[in-house]
């Protein structure tokens, strides 16, 4: 019950009760002794007017005027009759009222409004330390479905890093171990060619060649000498011959050839067998000629595969570049079958090679492309020159040329009067004369010695020889070197295209090669002039 209440509970308004009253009324009695009343009803500047109420301002309400004096001695604000409290005559209303926006000093409760109770620190510290708990439970949960989400998307991946209570020094050792494993690998590159040039070095030899080629000057004929250079790799060997592999046209038409292996000893060569079209010759060395220590130093080269090779794969080539003796230089597989157009100064030919930016200089031709394996991918032949290109050499690759080579490690070297003879005079029909007169590529016949070999199967002028045994020809240098190193009296079979009424048909035929006739005329010459 307010105290509102109660005051209007009093039932006979006998100021003999005032006594019993709470003590808000003792309160306002001693407010009004000590503030007097102006007589003119005018308050005081103490009074409780509205220019003094700080929460309130009403100009003209002023609850102490002359008409309505709560505290006269005629009005008993406490009497039956004229209750200040009442609704007829309230100098305390919402209008006139200057206490009831202000009780005893203190702001008043705004109806409608609740007060905002004070909280102490302790109860904001427990707030935090909840809400805090509250976001390290859901982060936590959330992390942890995350990466359920993440295994079941993904159920390759392998579940790694959870703690298992490993050891620290087995921590520390692991760290220690990867650490090794990654300097390895840092310095394996610079290792793996070093110590594939120490293990192929002895295989690799260099070629010096001297041709003797006839000048006219002045109406006087003279030989004039020419050197040429080259590399080559030590293939194989004998029991009486060290077989090296190079290119055709580094030994072809040469008069002497030198070979100078890796300790700087030489040896003279001869031409074992070559093949024009496949740019490939295989050079012997009489072994009774190499001393014993070189034999010591030297190696046979290991034969790979191109086939198993890959773009991007490193390569490291080896040669004699310029004359200088031995140099390596190292890239990277550019291309395979790379078909390039190659002129040997007096026709083209198409060859499919292996493309290295790997630098293959004058010299470098015979010389091996080897993989980090020490194994031999490529024989180095020609490179693009260009003063707008660099980086583009080639190679023949090792799986072509390993049957032409051991074809031409299987040939006899034979006096000439034991070599074989075909008796034909012909042309080569290249890419570029087969493309021109619709004709297939190989040697046209020209012209057939009378009573030679190839009269007696039955080879015509105008037929065009395109392989024999199972080699295929596309030079008459090929041709003739093939026949060259076989005996006379060896049966071979020729496969040759015959135009029967504008049209090459293939046709084959067993040929028992003979001997030069030109050899035989030589001989009665010479008895005839002793």
């Amino acid at each position: 019950m307010s105290e509102f209440d109660r005051d209007n509970q009093n039932p006979g308004g006998n100021q003999n009760n005032n006594s019993n009253k709470v003590p808000e009324y003792s309160f306002w009695a001693e407010q009004i002794s000590n503030n007097q009343i102006n007589t003119n009803n005018n308050p005081s500047p103490n009074s409780w007017g509205a220019n003094n109420n700080p929460y309130q301002y009403q100009h003209n309400a002023d609850p102490y005027s002359s008409n309505v004096n709560p505290y006269s001695n005629n009005v008993n604000p406490y009497s039956n009759n004229v209750n200040p409290y009442s609704g007829n005559v309230d100098s305390y209303s919402n209008n006139m009222n200057a206490y009831p926006n202000n009780m005893n000093g203190f702001p008043i409760k705004e109806e409608g409004k609740k007060e905002k109770k004070k909280r102490g620190k302790g109860s904001k510290i427990l707030r935090y330390l909840a809400k805090a708990v509250c976001f390290g439970v859901i982060a936590g949960i959330s992390f942890l479905l995350i990466e359920q989400l993440f295994y079941v998307i993904n159920p390759d991946v392998e579940r790694v890093g959870i703690f298992t209570g490993t050891r620290k020094e087995e921590e520390e050792e692991k760290f220690h171990i990867g650490y090794t494993e990654e300097a390895q690998v840092k310095t394996a590159l610079h290792s793996e060619v070093s110590n594939v040039i120490g293990s192929t070095v002895p295989s690799i030899v260099s070629i010096t060649s001297v041709t003797n080629q006839p000048t006219e000057w002045f109406g006087q004929r003279f030989n004039e000498e020419y050197q040429g250079s080259g590399s080559g790799i030590i293939v194989g060997e004998n029991e009486n011959e060290l077989l090296i592999a190079t290119n055709n046209h580094v030994v072809a038409g040469t008069d002497v050839i030198t070979v100078t292996f890796t300790d700087g000893a030489e040896a003279n060569a001869v031409i074992k067998g070559t093949d024009a079209t496949a740019d490939l010759a295989v050079i012997a060395v009489d072994i009774t000629s190499v001393k014993k220590a070189t034999r010591e130093a030297i190696k046979i080269a290991k034969l790979g595969s191109s086939d198993k090779v890959k773009v991007g794969e490193m390569a490291i080539a080896i040669g004699n570049a310029l004359g200088y003796g031995q140099s390596v230089t190292v890239g990277y597989i550019s291309a395979k079958d790379r078909e390039v157009e190659v002129s040997d100064g007096y026709n083209n030919k198409t060859m499919v090679l292996l493309q290295t930016d790997a630098a293959i200089n004058p010299g470098n031709s015979g010389g091996a492309l080897l993989n980090t394996d020490g194994e031999v991918i490529g024989i180095n032949t020609v490179k693009y020159a260009s003063n707008e290109v660099e980086g583009m050499g080639y190679a023949i690759p090792i799986s072509r040329a390993i049957p032409i080579i051991n074809e031409l490690m299987s040939r006899e070297i034979l006096k000439e009067e034991e070599q074989g003879f075909l008796g034909i005079v012909g042309n080569d029909v290249t890419e570029d004369v087969a493309e021109i007169y619709n004709m297939p590529i190989g040697v046209f016949i020209n012209q057939i010695a009378e009573g030679g070999a190839a009269e007696k199967a039955g080879l015509m002028a105008g037929d065009i020889i395109v392989k024999v045994n199972d080699i295929e020809v596309t030079a008459i240098t090929q041709l003739r070197d093939y026949v060259t190193s076989l005996r006379v009296g060896t049966d071979v079979e020729i496969t040759y295209m015959r135009n029967t009424d504008g049209t090459y048909e293939k046709e084959k035929v067993t040929v028992t090669l003979g001997s030069n006739p030109e050899l035989k005329k030589n001989e009665d010459k010479a008895a005839d002039d002793n």
